[in-house]
């Protein structure tokens, strides 16, 4: 996915910030916890190119070809804790031609789906909790740093409190 990336943008960096980032940190973590076929890829310098992954989107031949494709984004799809980006990981190298992904560190990324709060997000941070990923302690303090309403905050405290401490 890097390697064609960077191939149509000319970037050499982007940002991961879906739930594919889990591979920055946890790069052999079970397949069954990251079952989405789409990568929400940023362009890292040039952000005004992320458009142009559509060429590897959703129904291109490189998605009907490899069964995954890019979902371009902007780093406003997500609500991130303050100071995400200093805690970006780096993907482990591969075949890509140089080019580097940067993922969002687990908990930043839990945050980010608390936030969002679909149905696939909750089951999701739910099994991450379940296996020790990410702790309630560092969640809670992210918590603190993410910019959202205070009724968004106690939503969020909720569903923490749920898969910490479900029965």
């Amino acid at each position: 996915m890097l390697r064609a990336a960077g191939r149509i943008t000319g970037e050499k960096q982007f940002i991961i910030i879906g739930s594919q980032s889990l591979h920055g940190k946890y790069p052999d973590l079970a397949d069954e916890i990251l079952k989405s076929v789409e990568v929400d890829l940023v362009a890292g310098k040039k952000g005004a190119r992320t458009e142009w992954l559509n060429a590897i989107g959703h129904l291109s031949p490189f998605h009907e070809n490899f069964g995954y494709y890019a979902d371009p984004v902007d780093l406003s799809t997500a609500t991130l804790p303050k100071g995400w980006k200093g805690r970006l990981v780096n993907l482990p190298p591969g075949d890509t031609e140089g080019v580097r992904g940067l993922c969002l560190e687990p908990h930043d990324l839990v945050i980010a789906k608390y936030v969002a709060a679909r149905e696939k997000d909750l089951i999701f941070t739910g099994e991450l909790a379940r296996r020790g990923i990410v702790s309630e302690e560092r969640l809670l303090s992210l918590l603190e740093q993410t910019p959202v309403a205070e009724e968004v905050r106690e939503r969020v405290r909720g569903h923490i409190a749920r898969d910490f401490h479900a029965e």
